[in-house]
């Protein structure tokens, strides 16, 4: 396995470039499973679950390649109906072909699946949703297996705002007969994106962002091109990287209106956020304060930053409180962030943040993917030389962020294990 290796205390400068958003591209890619004919995706970002869901879709029969940053699909041959284990347990987005499976082939039959080792995140809103939609569902030998002759619109009720469960069943309800409406819908800019390629591609998709979406099934949909938004967890990512090194840059193709509460608790920092351009320009503060957090659903403090943030408050003066309301284990990089000299400690589901003056490089283990970003952050920081394993959970949702900061000061590199 590679490592990546940091020599701290380099404050960040110039400009970087936010890649696709993968938490909106791996949707896309799926949902151009609906359309006939050939969809390109533009922007799409070159990651590792980028490339296994594009894997997950060639077992179903569509052509699907990724070159340049654009994803090609091409559905003609869409016609088998099982998401194999091998590929599935390796990321959970890949239960998002059930949608598109029940929708055009009227049978799904998908393995559990995995991702990052964060706590129980179970897809019963999904199944409750296909079931509502007019499919039969039942769970054998470790698979999900859903049957529809043809899926009616339905009024279907989430129990919380689930993300995947609003993308999944958005999909499936659009080509269902009649009307859908998605009650306490997930709100993200990533569902938005989502609604407006089914749109691009003749789906009739209202009221994404709100809580409440309205799906009018058609008959069918056409492929599309169509260019992914950017991704605002690596942008906010670069802009705690920058405010940790107490740097300023430039973050280009990052969206304001995409960060929803973040920029609030930025401000509260300290630190000073300008759109210029078509980017964000980020001046660190000059006094540095703690800022509490509690993660929430979208517009609130996503849980994807939580790691990054809990990294920042670590060489933050005065005492923070991080509050995790969304997965139960992602508490995971506490114990590598006190091996390079934070001072946390866990109570509950909160984790307090006492600030110290400055962290001194260590050997560290990567435990997910947003732990990884967080490790990296805290390298950045760090007096001497930090040494970051198991970064494949990094290379899931970041593209080439080594290069990325090396090109704004960071003295980082990869190498390969022994």
């Amino acid at each position: 396995m590679d490592k990546i290796i940091i020599e701290g205390g380099r404050k960040l400068k110039g400009e970087v470039e936010v890649s696709g958003s993968k938490n909106a591209c791996l949707p896309l890619m799926v949902a151009a499973l609906l359309g006939k004919g050939r969809s390109r995706i533009t922007g799409a970002p070159d990651l590792m679950d980028v490339r296994t869901m594009g894997q997950v879709i060639r077992t179903l029969g569509a052509e699907a390649e990724l070159a340049d940053g654009v994803f090609s699909l091409d559905s003609r041959g869409f016609s088998r109906c099982e998401a194999p284990y091998d590929l599935v347990r390796t990321m959970r987005a890949s239960i998002y072909v059930m949608g598109p499976l029940l929708a055009r082939l009227g049978r799904a039959r998908v393995s559990l699946p995995g991702g990052c080792a964060i706590g129980a995140r179970p897809i019963n809103l999904h199944l409750a949703g296909f079931e509502a939609l007019g499919a039969k569902v039942v769970l054998k030998h470790g698979y999900v297996e859903a049957t529809a002759k043809k899926l009616k619109g339905a009024r279907i009720v989430l129990d919380k705002p689930s993300v995947g469960a609003t993308c999944n069943l958005m999909m499936a309800a659009a080509l269902a007969q009649g009307t859908s409406y998605l009650h306490n819908a997930a709100q993200e800019p990533e569902i938005t994106d989502l609604a407006n390629f089914l749109n691009r591609m003749g789906g009739r998709v209202q009221g994404a962002g709100t809580d409440c979406i309205e799906i009018k099934g058609v008959s069918s949909l056409t492929g599309c091109e169509y260019a992914v938004i950017p991704d605002r967890i690596e942008a906010a990512t670069f802009l705690c990287a920058a405010a940790i090194t107490g740097g300023s840059i430039r973050v280009r193709r990052a969206r304001l209106d995409h960060l929803g509460f973040v920029a609030e608790k930025l401000a509260l920092h300290g630190m000073q956020l300008s759109e210029e351009d078509g980017a964000l320009r980020v001046v660190p503060a000059r006094g540095p304060k703690p800022v509490n957090i509690c993660t929430m659903p979208y517009p609130g403090f996503p849980t994807d930053l939580q790691a990054q943030w809990m990294a920042l408050m670590a060489v933050t003066p005065g005492t923070s409180v991080i509050t995790e309301t969304i997965w139960e284990n992602r508490f995971l990089h506490v114990s590598e962030l006190t091996r390079l000299g934070a001072d946390i400690s866990i109570q509950g589901n909160s984790a307090v943040v006492k600030g110290v003056r400055r962290l001194s490089g260590a050997p560290v283990m990567a435990s997910d993917l947003r732990a990884s970003a967080a490790l990296v952050l805290a390298a950045l920081a760090a007096r001497g030389r930090t040494e970051i394993s198991r970064i494949y959970h990094l290379d899931r949702g970041y593209e080439a962020l080594e290069k990325k900061l090396a090109r704004l000061g960071a003295r980082v590199k990869r190498v390969g294990a022994a």
